[in-house]
């Protein structure tokens, strides 16, 4: 065997040894014998061509990934420099709208690494290896601490391949080393700092890490081997690359949107997201997998267990920070998250979901904000909406710990879920608003779509939770004279109404209900409905029918902030026999939670009710009487009980109204150019009797610079409001903006503007990519001071 050339000796690359000060010496990974057998070289097996491990320890003081610059003495081969990335690049990972100072790729894909060499590189007689680390304790074994050989595949899947200039090819700007450097489709995500290792026979060099160097990692839905992949290039457009979107809220009758700014590009929002899963500790070697990923996200938007993103307020009461509804995106909130390191005050369900949708798209994750209607929470686990009244038929709201949500917004994230048997891939949901517990924390999901539909509840994480949101049957119970409670109605397709979306490409509201339950009443919905109840806490309750030969609707006609309300109940006899029936009337306020205010408007009445005819009754109410009980995302719930008195036949409605209000009408002024003030006019007319008191006007948009929250101050009884706005386009193209505003006597109004920025003339796009050339470079001073709530390594 001739002898073993030392350029080749896996040993020289591992670099282990990398460790804190005073940490033991590890031993470098035992090679591959046959991959360098192949080569001609040693094996490196018996250390006989190895140098002792004094060689390969770090200096007092190096930390893993930042290490100081080293003496070049003659005949080193000292890189002059490296250039990360490329414009074309940033293009084909799909990261070019990222305004972050670094290279953005996705996993599975190649980027280009160009070393700056002092002369033309010998591959006879010079070595090289690319080293890239993650995390403040880099572990070969763990996928942390990366080192690829030139043209060989690193242990962690890691390539780096010299590319081809042609025969006597001299590349522009002197000599260099063209790599095509790729990260398998399994990569943990994150920060990689990113430097090199060369050998000649003088000895070896190892180029210092610099943070204009660093490689940002992002899951990859474009690759067919990531674990997120998604087929259609429309669908990745919109849950991927969409920066804006549409939130749906209000009652299955009456559904409402509101423009929402996700921002998942905007400078910081990245930092802010990487952020979040060091703030949670999450280790760097789990962070390849998607469905833990995700998990953990959803844990860290609200800020229960862990002081996360945001603190939940279903109170009324927001004078310690802002209004839910005054939010118009999640760029703002995730800023100061990562500036302040506290939890941002205060969200509620679909602010929970729009930062939840900027989190997981900006990692990579394909995500949609999805909102149920007649959401239930199911308290107890009986996959069972309860509802209790007494002898005469009024709600006892003391027992109704189940309550049912006007709307609840979540988010679906796209994935494969190799933790679960075959069939459960595609859309999973994740909720991060703090509802119940899951495992001890307060997060929910992943869980798999199919496995809601199905009624498989037995499957994880939190499938028994979700099912009840979307498909549990509504059971009314009644006090009888002894005390006990019986089981008098049951609305088996009252729950999980018109599940909604934006819809891929058309910008329009899909409805996605088939994707989460069978058609209501079809064998099918009902064997979902009785696998999941035979896994809850009790078994499955059946009751009265919920026919009979009076039947009760419920309706409004238009239920305008500040103007009179119609109500009505049309009772109809569908029988050959005339009845009579008592009904009982109560009008309430009800948080979209479906946490109801004691009744101010109560009635009774009893009709006689010919065969084949109906009857109807009707309540009437102004806003002098409804208004003091209304507040911020408040609505009215009537509800409407009662019974035949010669059949015993009970019946039982209710109906939830939500007073609509005029959106903000935004208009842009003059041109909008990159880097330069453009002028937006913003116009209300408050439709109350009274002044609005307090108000504040919110403006955020991807790619644009808004002014930081205003006071309106006091807007008057009927009173047109004009305010104008200066904003700055920092990036061209479509851009679109998105304004709230908030006050204490009427609910959310919002309004967005859509509008093209032109380029910069004077050149600059306003994105801030990687530079074209590296920076020279500096020693470093004192190391940076940690970010607190510091990261767990590995």
């Amino acid at each position: 065997m001739p002898d073993a050339d030392p350029r080749l000796d896996p040993g020289r690359w591992a670099a282990a040894s990398f460790r804190p000060r005073g940490a033991p010496s590890a031993p470098a990974p035992r090679p591959r014998r046959g991959f360098w057998r192949r080569l001609g070289g040693c094996c490196g097996c018996c250390g006989c061509c190895r140098r002792g491990n004094e060689d390969w320890e770090p200096p007092p003081g190096e930390v893993p990934g930042r290490r100081p610059p080293q003496p070049i003495r003659p005949g080193l081969l000292a890189p002059r420099g490296l250039v990360v990335g490329s414009a074309a690049n940033r293009a084909a990972h799909h990261t070019a709208e990222f305004a972050c100072p670094h290279l953005v790729v996705r996993r599975g894909q190649p980027f280009d690494l160009r070393v700056l060499l002092p002369r033309p590189f010998d591959p006879e007689d010079d070595s090289l290896c690319v080293e890239l680390t993650l995390g403040p304790n880099p572990q070969v074994a763990k996928g942390t601490h990366v080192l690829i050989p030139l043209g060989e595949a690193s242990a962690t899947g890691w390539t780096a391949e010299e590319e081809d200039l042609g025969e006597g090819a001299e590349p522009p700007g002197g000599p260099a080393l063209r790599l095509r450097v790729t990260a398998p489709p399994d990569a943990p995500i994150g920060r990689y700092r990113l430097s090199v290792k060369t050998r000649t026979s003088t000895g070896e060099y190892a180029a210092p890490f610099e943070d204009a160097n660093d490689v940002i990692v992002l899951f990859n839905p474009w690759c067919p081997d990531d674990n997120v992949y998604m087929e259609k290039t429309s669908d990745l457009n919109e849950y991927v690359l969409n920066e804006t979107g549409r939130i749906f809220y209000g009652t299955e009758d009456q559904i409402a949107e509101r423009s929402w700014n996700y921002g998942q590009f905007d400078a910081g929002v990245l930092e802010a997201c990487l952020y979040i899963l060091d703030r949670r500790g999450m280790p760097h070697s789990a962070r390849g997998d998607p469905v833990m990923v995700s998990r953990v996200v959803s844990a860290m938007v609200n800020s229960l267990d862990d002081n996360g993103v945001l603190v939940g307020n279903w109170t009324g009461d927001y004078a310690q920070g802002t209004n839910p509804s005054a939010w118009a995106g999640s760029v703002d909130i995730l800023r100061a998250y990562h500036r302040g390191g506290a939890p941002v005050r205060f969200g509620q369900c679909w602010v929970f979901a729009g930062v939840m949708t900027t989190v997981l798209r900006c990692l990579g994750l394909p995500t949609r904000t999805v909102t149920n209607y007649n959401s239930a929470h199911d308290t107890d686990v009986s996959l069972t909406t309860d509802i209790y009244f007494d002898e005469n038929m009024r709600p006892m709201e003391r027992l109704n710990t189940d309550s049912v949500w006007n709307f609840h917004v979540w988010n679906d994230c796209w994935m494969k879920r190799p933790d679960l048997p075959d069939g459960y891939d595609g859309w999973q949901v994740v909720d991060a608003t703090p509802q119940e517990t899951s495992s001890g924390l307060f997060c929910c999901g992943p869980c798999s779509v199919t496995a809601v539909k199905n009624g498989e509840v037995f499957l994880k994480y939190d499938t028994p939770f979700v099912f009840a949101e979307v498909n549990s049957d509504k059971v009314y119970w009644q006090r009888q004279p002894n005390g006990a409670f019986s089981v008098v109605h049951v609305e088996e397709g009252a729950i999980g109404r018109r599940i909604s979306t934006l819809g891929a490409g058309s910008g329009a509201r899909i409805d996605i209900t088939h994707q989460y339950k069978h058609p209501e009443g079809s064998e099918e919905e009902r064997r979902a409905v009785s696998t999941a109840t035979s896994h809850g806490s009790r078994p499955r309750t059946r009751g009265t029918p919920s026919t009979g030969e009076v039947t009760v609707t419920v309706g409004a006609g238009p239920a305008v902030a500040g103007a009179e309300l119609e109500l009505r109940v049309v009772a109809r006899n569908q029988g050959a026999e005339p009845r009579t029936l008592r009904l009982r009337l109560a009008l309430a306020p009800i948080r979209y939670t479906g946490v109801a205010g004691p009744p101010f408007r109560q009635e009774q009445h009893r009709r006689a009710v010919p065969p084949g005819q109906e009857e109807t009754v009707t309540m009437t109410v102004g806003y002098a009487e409804y208004g003091p009980h209304v507040g911020d995302q408040d609505a009215l719930k009537l509800s409407v009980a009662g019974a035949v008195e010669e059949t015993g036949q009970v019946v039982a409605k209710e109906l939830r109204v939500r007073l609509q209000a005029p959106d903000l009408t935004l208009t842009l002024l003059a041109p909008a150019v990159v880097g330069q003030e453009v002028p937006v006019q913003v116009v209300f007319q408050n439709p109350l009797p009274r002044a609005l008191t307090g108000a504040v006007l919110r403006m955020e948009g991807a790619g644009l610079s808004c002014p930081q929250a205003v006071t309106v101050g006091t807007v008057e009884a009927g009173q047109t409001l004009r305010l104008r706005q200066p904003v700055v386009p920092l990036r061209p193209g479509r851009r679109r903006l998105v304004a709230a505003m908030e006050s204490a006597q009427l609910g959310p109004v919002h309004g967005t503007l859509q509008f093209d920025a032109a380029p910069d003339p004077t050149g600059s796009t306003g994105n801030a990519g990687s530079a074209a050339e590296p920076p020279p470079r500096t020693r470093r001073g004192r190391r940076r001071r940690a970010r607190p709530a510091g990261t767990t390594g590995g």
